[in-house]
């Protein structure tokens, strides 16, 4: 006769029917189930055991909870990550999506935002705190230092390529802005000081580029500054010390001065100025100190454009007394250059005077007055004879 066995049983804890104890499947929740309910759940590919709740990890596995207990989710690809990155002004982040953020190039944390500072390195938010603004460029440089690796070279290193356009910093209140590039010539032995001290006196309002034209030289271009704003921060005490290191000029250097096109009223305004300049050659050159000039021409094809110009059109080539090609600007070329003080500051004047002309003439068609010419835009001297009017 069979000897009975005796069969220890227990309970599943999903479904609670009775089983064989042998054999219940033990789960990454530490739960005993049936091999019924085993199969509804998911294989924990670290532990290899069945459970519950299992999530992505970064390894492109799915762990149990137990197993990514030491784990943090990734606020980035939201993922379950055995480490993770820190990153400044962002969240914490896998070891994957890190690689996406700029590694600060002073305390090597990633960071969500960064700072181009000297040398085409990177900071982050904290570390630019060390860093102050180079006083040409404005490009960001060690906190004890003036001038960026560029700007701070010796000799010609200092002085740009001539298509150098670094980003407009303005200075004082608009809208209308002037930008001045005055042409100037050294010595042979006297560039290398005339380009320092310029460079040491600029001080973040202006920059020093080369002129194809200028066979020793520079070109001193500011950026946007009001009227007022040049008059009383510009370093004119700059000019002297030039003209003493041997800075000249003559007839073939000139100066510049671009006119912000956001700085007129309406097109009519526009069109009054071009018409204020063009009409009046004569008496432009004079006051402009500068005769004829074949970087700066009183084109009568270009005068005739006058009302296409003032809606927005841009002529052709740029050798003219008004340049209408910049996008936001006219750049009026007719001024010889000049190292005294008086003489750029009247070039710089004329444009900020033609405001008070424009709304003079608006007056002058409600109340019929004498003609008004180049005789009241600056006052050099009498007002010439026989300037046209401009309401004609």
């Amino acid at each position: 006769m069979p000897t009975a066995v005796l069969v220890d049983l227990a309970e599943c804890e999903a479904c609670s029917a009775r089983r064989p104890t042998a054999e219940l499947v033990e789960t990454a929740e530490n739960e005993q189930l049936c091999s019924g309910c085993v199969a509804f759940l998911d294989l924990c590919e670290r532990c290899d055991l069945p459970a519950r709740d299992t999530a992505l990890t970064t390894a492109d596995d799915y762990w149990c909870a137990g197993c990514r207990a030491p784990c943090t989710v990734c606020e980035d690809c939201e993922r379950y990550a055995p480490y993770v990155v820190a990153v400044l002004s962002g969240g914490d982040v896998c070891e994957s999506c890190a690689e996406s953020y700029t590694s600060c190039d002073d305390c090597d944390l990633r960071t969500a935002d960064s700072y181009t500072v000297d040398g085409d390195r990177a900071v982050c938010e904290d570390c630019r705190d060390d860093y102050t603004q180079c006083r040409s460029c404005r490009t960001l440089v060690r906190g004890r230092d003036y001038y960026c690796h560029d700007c701070a070279q010796p000799d010609d290193s200092r002085v740009h390529d001539s298509d150098f356009t670094p980003h407009p910093v303005f200075h004082g209140q608009g809208p209308l802005f002037l930008g001045m590039e005055l042409e100037l010539r050294t010595t042979v032995h006297g560039y290398e000081d005339s380009v320092a001290t310029a460079n040491n006196h600029l001080d973040g309002v202006g920059y020093l580029k080369h002129d194809g034209s200028i066979s020793c030289g520079f070109e001193l271009v500011t950026h946007p500054m009001s009227f007022d704003y040049a008059m009383s921060e510009f370093p004119w005490s700059l000019l002297p010390r030039l003209r003493l290191l041997g800075c000249h000029t003559d007839d073939e250097v000139g100066i510049h001065v671009h006119v912000s096109r956001a700085g007129f009223d309406s097109p009519a305004h526009i069109y009054r100025w071009l018409k204020l300049v063009y009409r009046n050659e004569d008496d432009v050159t004079a006051l402009a100190r500068r005769q004829y000039s074949q970087w700066a021409s009183f084109d009568p094809e270009i005068r005739a454009m006058a009302k296409d110009l003032a809606h927005g059109g841009h002529g052709w080539g740029r050798y003219h007394a008004i340049n209408a090609r910049p996008a936001h600007t006219f750049e009026l070329r007719v001024f010889a250059s000049s190292l005294k003080r008086r003489e750029v500051q009247a070039a710089l004047g004329f444009a900020p005077r033609h405001r008070r002309i424009h709304a003079r003439l608006a007056c002058s068609r409600r109340r019929p007055r004498p003609g008004l010419g180049l005789g009241h835009v600056h006052r050099v001297g009498r007002p010439t004879p026989g300037i046209r009017r401009l309401d004609r």
